[in-house]
């Protein structure tokens, strides 16, 4: 009896225990996965736009407040055409620098420069029908760059950063120099020389230059084995909206022409007030939208600044042109200094310049009796109503009599008939309020002596 009590104890306990670590393991999975998923919250940074300095300016604001709420993960949701390149060096230092996980999930083009920014991330998402590389250099107009040096020195930024990321750096040096040979066995293509190298989301898989593929920013959260729950999405601020729209290329040309033409016509017509409102309001748009970008500091404020006050005194200070050509030298270095690309700006100062030359001719015929070339011209007449006498037609007043007004020693002045007459007697002094008669004229002179009697 009492082994079979033993026995029946024995398996009691046994099945006690059994089911206390059973009951524990139910409780310790969860938790284990709970633990196993990375905290912190997830902040989203928006690249859908060209690179330069504005993107630039804004990404340096997105890490900014991604460390300040101390965030466990960024995520750059790329589609971008590229830009430019110094632009793209400088995103990537603001990437390497950062402490916070990085992952790019490229949703639509991580094309030319774009490449190099998701190659410096962490990670590379992708989604269906998405697409990387293209990367080989071209000018403002859209021509390849062929000078060696630039060509070699940009393929060796994007290997360093592909092989960085674990991914082979052949192909990404194939992105970025058009000329090179790049074999790629996993998708069964070979680059050939002459040829752009770019991958869609399949091919970049295959090749290890995506981690995954995923349809939705909440997709990647949840491969990264974040919490979707919280997940802060940057938005640009209204300035930085703002100045996006007026650094556009088509509303830059537009504001340097309102800016040329308004405040040229308010310098040639002077008094009207508006067209040198608005020239002076787009002038300030442009410079601000500039200043907002990135690209413009104070010292073109400052030539803006200049250049106004310059004009603004032309119409007050008889300068011959001086102080309008300075001004207008102040605001044309100001707007080139202002824009991120010289040739960008080239082209659209020329358009605006040409557009705004043809509008001020038209205003200068419609209102060319206010131009500001009245100054130069002498547009008074001598007529003999106003008092004045043709030198031809002073023989007829010989012999006639007025009335000395000053003494006549011997020059002085006379009135006849209401006019006022500059005279010379033969030599002898005459005493003012006396009669004189007119005796001769010679050329520009009249000649009188006192009447007697």
């Amino acid at each position: 009896m009492s082994g079979k009590l033993r026995m029946r104890r024995f398996l009691t306990l046994t099945a006690a225990v059994v089911m206390m670590l059973i009951s524990i393991g139910m409780y310790a999975a969860p938790m284990k996965s709970a633990m196993a998923a990375n905290i912190g919250s997830v902040y989203v940074i928006p690249v859908k736009q060209p690179i330069e300095r504005g993107l630039t300016s804004f990404m340096e604001r997105g890490f900014k407040e991604a460390k300040e709420m101390a965030a466990g993960l960024i995520v750059l949701e790329i589609d971008t055409p590229g830009g430019l390149v110094d632009q793209a060096g400088e995103i990537a230092t603001l990437m390497k620098d950062s402490e916070i996980p990085i992952v790019a999930y490229i949703t639509g083009d991580a094309a030319s420069a774009g490449s190099y920014i998701a190659l410096n991330a962490d990670k590379i998402a992708m989604s269906e029908g998405s697409m990387i590389g293209a990367a080989y250099m071209v000018d403002a107009r859209g021509n390849r760059i062929e000078d060696a040096k630039l060509v070699s020195w940009w393929k060796s930024k994007m290997a360093g950063a592909a092989e960085a990321g674990g991914r082979n750096k052949e192909i990404a040096m194939g992105m970025a120099d058009i000329n090179l040979k790049v074999d790629m066995p996993e998708i069964g293509l070979t680059k050939q020389p002459g040829e752009g190298l770019s991958l869609m989301h399949d091919e970049a898989l295959k090749t290890g230059y995506a981690d995954t593929i995923a349809n939705s920013t909440e997709e990647v959260i949840t491969w990264m084995d974040y919490s979707t729950q919280d997940v802060f999405r940057m938005e640009p601020t209204f300035s930085e909206k703002l100045a996006t729209f007026l650094t556009h290329p088509g509303v830059m040309t537009l504001l340097l022409f309102i800016g040329i033409a308004g405040v040229i016509i308010e310098v040639i017509v002077p008094g009207f007030g508006v067209p040198g409102i608005l020239g002076v309001v787009a002038f300030v748009l442009y410079f601000f939208g500039n200043q907002v970008a990135g690209f413009a500091g104070w010292e073109t404020w400052l030539l803006f600044v200049i250049g106004i006050v310059m004009l603004a005194m032309e119409l007050f200070v008889p300068s011959f042109g001086i102080l309008g050509i300075i001004g207008s030298a102040s605001l044309i270095a100001g707007v080139v200094m202002a824009a991120y690309s010289t040739s960008h700006v080239a082209l659209s100062l020329g358009v605006a310049a040409a557009s705004a030359l043809v509008a001020i001719i038209v205003v200068a015929l419609v209102f060319k009796e206010r131009g500001v070339w009245r100054k130069f011209i002498l547009s008074d007449s001598l007529s003999k109503e106003q008092g004045y006498v043709p030198n031809e037609d002073r023989d007829v007043l010989i012999g006639l009599v007025g009335t000395s007004i000053t003494p006549l020693r011997p020059a002085g002045t006379m009135e006849l008939e209401g006019r006022r007459l500059d005279v010379v007697t033969l030599g002898g002094f005459i005493d003012s309020g006396r009669p004189v008669r007119v005796i001769k004229t010679d050329g520009t002179r009249i000649v009188v002596e006192e009447e007697k009697g």
